[in-house]
């Protein structure tokens, strides 16, 4: 992140992980081991690819929060990952955010990869991905249900910060066009290369 990006980061980013949690955990409850197989509106990955996806970047941020470092590959259980990815993703879930809202947290720095960066820039950045993994499991399951309204604004007026136009490419696609009236779930979604109308 630039200089002038850290200055402008929203000064609520660290409160931004609880809700996404939430709304993530609300979408999960519909998937069904029949269900695990369907295309997200990621491309290419179906259902379990994507909850694996979302496995690892929780581990990834607890391990930040709990042990103040990340690893470049954090310890995923692959045994519960087969298993069961839902129930391993609503653990990880709620292990993330006891470890957010304990004690200490507020003004950590977290080590990645020898690179130091704010918890709360770490947390608002576990925030947008999740909770547009979130969206896209809402997606899948055939529900459509939105990202909530304040956390989806929030989320979109840090995403140019999380992700420039420039390298944005091959881990996000490009901007897709939604109408002027579009909810900001659907500007968000649509800004990190979904199609809200699909």
């Amino acid at each position: 992140m630039t200089p002038a990006g850290a200055a402008a980061w929203p000064s609520n980013g660290t409160g931004l992980l609880e809700p996404a949690i939430s709304y993530a955990l609300a979408a999960v409850r519909a998937v069904t081991p029949e269900f695990l197989s369907r295309p997200t509106p990621c491309r290419g990955w179906d259902l379990r690819m994507l909850l694996r996806h979302a496995n690892e970047s929780l581990a990834a941020l607890h391990e930040g929060i709990d042990a103040g470092c990340v690893g470049l590959d954090p310890t995923v259980d692959d045994g519960d990952l087969a298993m069961d990815p839902v129930r391993a993703f609503r653990d990880r879930a709620c292990r993330l955010l006891a470890a957010w809202t304990g004690p200490g947290h507020e003004h950590q720095v977290i080590d990645i990869a020898g690179c130091s960066l704010a918890a709360s820039v770490m947390a608002g950045a576990g925030a947008l991905e999740i909770a547009v993994h979130g969206w896209d499991v809402s997606r899948a399951c055939g529900h459509r249900q939105p990202i909530p309204y304040a956390l989806a604004t929030d989320l979109l007026a840090m995403a140019p910060l999380l992700v420039p136009d420039a390298g944005r490419y091959p881990l996000f696609a490009a901007p897709v066009i939604v109408a002027p009236a579009a909810g900001p779930s659907d500007r968000l979604a649509a800004f990190l290369g979904r199609t809200p109308q699909a």
